[in-house]
């Protein structure tokens, strides 16, 4: 979650007024007032204030309100039942892994044997919650003196805080020795919104990297845009997705995991498809009666190779991660979709198309096409009871439309 300075006031003082307001919603008078906000509406928040303000100081309130709004926007990282005990900052919300990829984590690093860990750079502190409820015990470090507090808060509120130990200091004065396994999350982004240098990121990968290699067992987490040429060759890079979006790419260090290897894990099912680093390029055909659109993770891990020798089919295009076959194939780390018409790029085309189909939900895929799909699909003008799905992409370096049905993955169930 990234060694940042979490509040927007900085320097000493705004350091200490931001410490001081958290330290007052931990009072009787700011838990029982968190616990009147739990389903307060911010359309209504002048109204709520005004009312709030007649009892309580107005700092306190101010404080309360803030917090409130953060943790609804947590509920989607961390579950209501969490999301509701747990504190949080602007940017821990932000840089907060997800509650589903974190347990998987920790579910891996309890499976290689780690009993400690050290999480350097802990942020708000979800990862070591994590972590803990693997039977994990932790080390959290932050040097943020308001970040560390509230790591050490939720740790507290979660019934953890046994298993958590929190210290405010900077992550390069830790020794590392004592733990099973060290985890970082570097900072990645900065004033300017995101970082994608990796050697940018704070701490940089390369003070990470040197840190994962002097512990047993480690584990970075990264952006999943990196270059590959960034990563370690001793280390297992792994992307992760969670309900069809790819969350982040993770390095894994030590024993228990095996150096080179790309592997590519979508959530919630946990199916993991891991490959050698180096794949050979797959074949380039024509289009068939099924075109499969593998799984983020799976691009990114640059293992689409790998799907198409299982799926005995090949590319419709040597720059595009799409794959054709003859054969229905049925995967974790695919979409699968019929295709009933193949036009050339041709927008008055596939609107008599559509509208002789009596399509009146669309929906619009692309890759290799500079076409917004939200403006092809208005200048659609559906209407009708039946529903396909249009590809805009290349066959063969050609603009071209694909349109079907999907018949495996997510969308199977609703056509």
């Amino acid at each position: 979650m990234g060694r940042v300075n979490a509040l927007a006031p900085t320097g000493p003082s705004g350091d200490s007024d931001a410490l001081t307001a958290f330290r007052a919603l931990r009072t009787p008078e700011g838990a029982e007032l968190l616990a009147g906000l739990r389903d307060y509406d911010p359309a209504a928040e002048l109204a709520t204030a005004t009312r709030l303000r007649r009892d309580h100081p107005a700092a306190l309130v101010s404080a309360a309100l803030g917090q409130a709004r953060l943790r609804q926007r947590a509920v989607a990282k961390f579950g209501a039942e969490d999301a509701h005990r747990m504190f949080f900052t602007p940017h821990g919300v932000e840089q907060a892994t997800r509650t589903s990829v974190a347990s998987y984590r920790a579910r891996r690093f309890a499976e290689a044997g780690v009993r400690s860990v050290a999480d350097l750079c802990c942020g708000i502190g979800g990862d070591a919650v994590a972590f803990a409820r693997a039977g994990i015990a932790v080390l959290a470090v932050d040097r943020d003196p308001l970040t560390a507090e509230v790591a050490r808060a939720n740790a507290a509120a979660l019934g953890l805080d046994g298993l958590i130990e929190v210290r405010c200091a900077d992550v390069a004065d830790i020794d590392t020795g004592p733990y099973d396994a060290v985890f970082v999350d570097p900072a990645r982004r900065g004033g300017r919104g995101r970082i994608f240098d990796p050697e940018a990121y704070s701490p940089p990968l390369s003070w990470a990297t040197g840190a994962a290699v002097k512990a047993p067992r480690a584990a970075l987490k990264i952006a999943p845009g990196v270059p590959h040429e960034a990563i370690d060759p001793r280390a297992e890079a792994e992307w992760i997705s969670d309900g069809g979006e790819v969350k982040e790419a993770v390095l894994w260090f030590g024993e228990g995991f095996t150096a080179g290897a790309f592997r590519a894990t979508v959530l919630p099912s946990g199916a993991t498809l891991s490959a050698p680093a180096a794949l050979p390029a797959p074949p380039v055909g024509p289009v068939g009666r099924y075109l499969y659109e593998p799984d983020g993770a799976v691009i990114r891990a640059h293992l689409v190779a790998e799907i198409v020798e299982r799926c005995r089919g090949r590319l419709i295009d040597p720059m595009i991660a799409y794959i054709t076959s003859d054969e229905l194939y049925e995967s974790p780390f695919t979409a699968g979709y019929e295709i009933t018409d193949r036009l050339p790029f041709h927008v008055k085309r596939l609107k008599a198309l559509l509208r002789e189909r009596e399509v009146g939900v669309l929906t619009v895929k692309k890759r290799g096409s500079a076409v917004e799909p939200e403006e092809l699909r208005r200048k659609m003008k559906l209407h009708g009871p039946n529903a396909a799905t249009v590809f805009l992409t290349r066959v063969a370096d050609v603009p071209t439309m694909l349109v079907g049905r999907p018949v495996t993955g997510p969308e199977a169930g609703h056509r």
